[in-house]
């Protein structure tokens, strides 16, 4: 580590004020950054100072995100190699890599299944970060500010909401969009009012929908006999298009006909989006999140109770046609992305509101949201991303009212 600490003190003059490079600081300052602790301290007296610094704060999340993403690369890896045929093995550079590791495509190898689906969620990533990376670097470079961490959350949350057969070149123009609409003209880190990673995977829905959502893209799949994986729609995605109301019980035939179980959903052994299958990593990571105090009880606590008052309602109405509506809440919580979205999206410091009243009042509307958008459109069986876009966009009216209410109180509490 000191010979990077000698090397970047060594460049550093060429970047600083009066350098040939001075135009690139934010770079330079960038992996400055990200390698060490910056030397920069606050000095006034008026500033409370602690051990907690931006990095600090966007790496906890990182951290929180491990169990997601460690279920995300076994669980895509599991579902191909458990519908391929090991001896025919599959085509692309996927599998030239596999066959020349000789790791194979077994489906009880915990390591096989890890790896196989590694190589769909990395490139992912790559490109996520390269293409957003070199936006928030060149914003910083025509701002003249150093590059914040906030992308770094962004990166590693916009692969997880994809499916893994989502085209790379998609990939590359959700981030884009998602940075720059998203965030960018915004201001940057810290001045957006709509979650960056959420905002990039809206525009590929509505922009791309046949890669995005339906039957066929869910889980890693290839051409004629060199299969690497089992295409299928979602539950939620089945149980929105296919009603029998001659069946008893109708609610659980799509969840039958896939042969999932409870049990199978919480774990995340289900298709869905490469992150957002298994609830017990994403409650897993809120432990983290809630422990560490940057993400707040509060939000989460709200979604859950939104999403429980309005499947309970639903549930009470009933319906003959509308399997959704008799769908409760226990399974809602486990399908889909409700439990990563109440967990790491609707969590964002930045987008969510400021006050603890608020926080509440907002999880609960984004819960409640979520459920309706599910059970009434079933164009949407998801709910989750809208539900949070449109919270975002909210979020500063709920603490307004919020602070007013607060003043309120405190006006009466004083006989003003």
């Amino acid at each position: 580590m000191q010979f990077l600490r000698d090397l970047l003190d060594k460049q550093a003059p060429l970047f600083k004020k009066g350098g040939k490079l001075e135009k690139l600081y934010p770079l330079y300052e960038a992996h400055d950054t990200i390698l060490f602790t910056p030397g920069d301290v606050t000095k006034a007296p008026a500033h409370v100072r602690d051990g907690i610094d931006l990095k600090r704060l966007m790496f906890t999340v990182v951290i929180a995100l491990i169990p997601c993403i460690v279920v995300a690369c076994y669980n895509t890896g599991h579902m191909a190699n458990a519908a391929m045929n090991p001896d025919v093995g599959m085509g692309g550079w996927r599998g030239l890599i596999i066959d020349i590791l000789g790791i194979g495509y077994s489906a009880t190898n915990p390591f096989a299944c890890f790896f196989h689906g590694f190589l769909y969620w990395f490139p992912v990533l790559i490109v996520t970060f390269v293409v957003g990376g070199a936006i928030e670097v060149l914003f910083s470079i025509i701002r003249k500010h150093e590059v914040n961490e906030g992308f770094l959350v962004t990166g590693m949350l916009f692969p997880l909401v994809l499916p893994p057969t989502i085209p790379l070149w998609q990939v590359a123009v959700g981030i884009a969009f998602g940075v720059f609409i998203g965030k960018e003209v915004f201001g940057g880190t810290g001045m957006n009012i709509l979650n960056p990673a959420l905002t990039a995977r809206a525009f590929l829905f509505f922009a791309y929908p046949a890669q995005i959502s339906g039957d066929k893209v869910w889980v890693a799949v290839n051409e004629a006999n060199q299969i690497d994986g089992f295409s299928g729609a979602t539950a939620l995605g089945r149980m929105a298009s296919i009603v029998d109301p001659s069946v008893p019980n109708a609610i659980y035939g799509p969840i039958q006909e896939m042969k999932i179980t409870w049990l199978d959903a919480f774990l995340g052994s289900i298709p869905g989006s490469m992150g957002e299958t298994s609830t017990l990593a994403c409650l897993l990571g809120a432990a983290l999140l809630i422990v560490t105090g940057v993400g707040s009880w509060r939000t989460m606590a709200g979604v859950f109770a939104g999403g429980f008052v309005m499947a309970t309602v639903f549930n009470l109405i009933g319906s003959e046609t509308n399997a959704l509506l008799n769908l409760p809440f226990h399974w809602h919580f486990v399908l889909g992305g409700f439990a990563f979205g109440m967990v790491f999206m609707a969590t964002d410091p930045v987008s969510s509101p400021y006050t603890d009243r608020g926080r509440l009042v907002y999880g609960f509307l984004i819960g409640a949201c979520a459920i309706l958008i599910r059970v009434v459109n079933p164009a949407y069986p998801e709910g989750m991303m809208l539900a949070i876009l449109l919270l975002n966009v909210l979020a500063p009216l709920i603490d307004h009212f919020a602070i007013r209410a607060n003043i309120q109180r405190r006006l009466a509490r004083n006989a003003i």
